[in-house]
């Protein structure tokens, strides 16, 4: 299910900007793209998300930033400074040079400056800011996933009242065509054997086989009871994605089946159609956590 979140958290000096994207994806799939000095709270930023997304491939942007009033991070490499300073000392006296040396000379050497590590207290508050920024676009990207959530029970609503219409013409035509076939076998032999040499009892036998190999009344009973469950997994409360997706795998099965067996234009015309919203269901269902 596609979605984005965004989210900013201040505190104790620090901020972190949180920006979660979503796309389809059968599993949960998460992404993190943090600082490395903030690799270890990424099993903490995952289980975070997942409680408000069990489904969907997601990508994580966090970013750090240290508030005006913080100390900005940044030290003096003093070796680095003395080594660049005697260098210019040097140059200047094997070049005759009488200018001395300024801190604007010494400020073209960028490396003399190097960002100061964290310590551990800055840490820990770092990544309570992170954690709650985190939680924040969390919760905003799972609100978005929601709105597309309504909107998609909606559709699904719809389609299956297609299927189940295409169905009961299904379920009305099959209790028709099986006197229908036993008529026309019977005439049909009838018209080609003499009345004396029909063996009744092998005639009513072979009628038999080909009205169990037409029957689809089982097919038909399974059908109802996937789109019943389906239906009813729509008002669940908890994920069910994967639910879905295996009931409309079950009831593709069923509609092929009945394809098939059918032998019959009204009831092969009918199962196009359900396959034809079955299969818009099928992709849709890629985007239901």
């Amino acid at each position: 299910m596609t979605g984005f979140g965004r989210a900013e958290y201040s505190e104790d000096g620090f901020s972190s900007t949180v920006e979660i994207k979503s796309v389809n994806n059968r599993y949960c799939d998460i992404s993190i793209y943090l600082p490395s000095s903030l690799k270890s709270i990424e099993s903490g930023v995952k289980e975070i998300i997942q409680k408000y997304i069990q489904r969907g491939k997601l990508n994580v942007n966090i970013r750090v930033e240290k508030s005006d009033e913080a100390d900005i991070g940044i030290e003096t490499n003093e070796k680095v400074l003395r080594s660049y300073l005697n260098l210019l000392k040097d140059t200047k006296e094997i070049a005759g040079i009488t200018q001395d040396v300024t801190i604007e000379h010494l400020l073209t050497f960028r490396d003399i400056f190097t960002p100061r590590e964290e310590t551990e207290e800055e840490l820990k508050k770092i990544a309570t800011v992170v954690m709650k920024a985190v939680d924040l676009a969390s919760q905003e990207i799972a609100t978005m996933r929601q709105r597309e959530g309504d909107n998609l029970k909606t559709d699904f609503k719809k389609r299956i009242e297609q299927i189940d219409e295409a169905l009961e013409k299904v379920t009305t035509r099959a209790k028709e065509r099986i006197p229908e076939a036993r008529k026309k076998l019977t005439d049909r032999i009838t018209n080609l054997v003499e009345d004396d040499r029909i063996d009744v009892e092998r005639l009513e036998m072979e009628i038999a086989v080909l009205v169990d190999k037409l029957d689809i009344t089982e097919e038909i009973v399974r059908l109802k009871s996937h789109l019943e469950l389906f239906s009813e997994s729509l008002e669940s409360e908890e994920p069910v994605g994967r639910k879905l997706n295996f009931l409309s795998q079950e009831m593709n099965r069923e509609i092929n089946t009945m394809g098939s067996k059918a032998n019959d234009s009204e009831i092969a015309h009918a199962v196009v159609s359900m396959k034809e919203v079955l299969e818009n269901i099928r992709e849709q269902i890629q985007n239901v956590e």
